[in-house]
């Protein structure tokens, strides 16, 4: 089954999940657009799969405005909408700064709202379109030290639910997919099965676009199999 999308934007462009989404996209005949906050360091991807990388700072919201102008531009109104975007800092709660606290937070969480008003303003005419939220383990489990990390975590999934009920009945469907665990790294092979593979992990989210929306999933969680619940 084909991805029934025609154009995609990624809010939060890497080297990891990002970039193996793009690829996969890609050799489906995807347009896709990738933000980033730094997209220089996206040139290698972008010429590899002939994407079109833009810069944005997610925690502002004049910029994610901007951002959907001009992939709109580039791709025509993204069908897929991905945040992969997130903000850590880490350190004993006495001694974190607040304004780099409202920083993380606003990027994970802020962020991920603003992106999500603005893909649903333009799917909702349609009545059509899919918003993927990429979480991760601090979503649902908050470690010592990272506070700011699990706060922003912890509200996308707040959102992702709210968002779903909300859209899901107008032809939008939104997904929160929880990362629980670290994503490999290309130079460390030898954590094969510690940690995630970012090319299965893309998988699952073409898996979710293909999804028929008789059966359509609000959240999955993956995960190594070797990890303990």
């Amino acid at each position: 089954m084909n991805v029934p999308y025609r154009s995609a934007l990624t809010v939060g462009g890497g080297r990891g999940i990002s970039a193996s989404l793009t690829r996969r996209l890609r050799a489906a005949d995807i347009p896709v657009v990738i933000a980033s906050r730094h997209p220089d360091r996206l040139a290698t991807l972008t010429s590899e799969t002939g994407t079109v990388a833009l810069p944005v700072d997610a925690a502002e919201p004049d910029q994610v405005a901007e951002l959907f102008t001009k992939a709109e531009d580039r791709i025509g109104v993204p069908e897929i909408v991905v945040y992969n975007a997130g903000g850590r800092v880490r350190g004993p709660i006495i001694d974190l700064l607040p304004e780099d606290v409202h920083q993380a937070v606003a990027v994970t969480a802020l962020g991920a709202f603003y992106t999500v008003q603005q893909a649903a303003k333009r799917m909702l005419p349609a009545g059509r379109g899919a918003i993927l939220l990429t979480d991760a383990t601090a979503g649902v489990k908050g470690f010592a030290q990272p506070a700011p990390f699990a706060m922003g975590k912890f509200a996308l999934r707040g959102l992702s639910q709210s968002a779903a009920r909300e859209l899901m009945p107008k032809g939008i469907h939104v997904a929160h997919i929880v990362v629980d665990g670290a994503v490999r790294a290309a130079d460390r092979p030898d954590a094969q099965d510690q940690t995630l593979d970012p090319d299965a992990v893309a998988q699952s989210y073409l898996d979710l676009l293909r999804q028929h929306r008789s059966a359509w999933s609000w959240e999955i969680e993956v995960r190594p199999w070797v990890e303990r619940f």
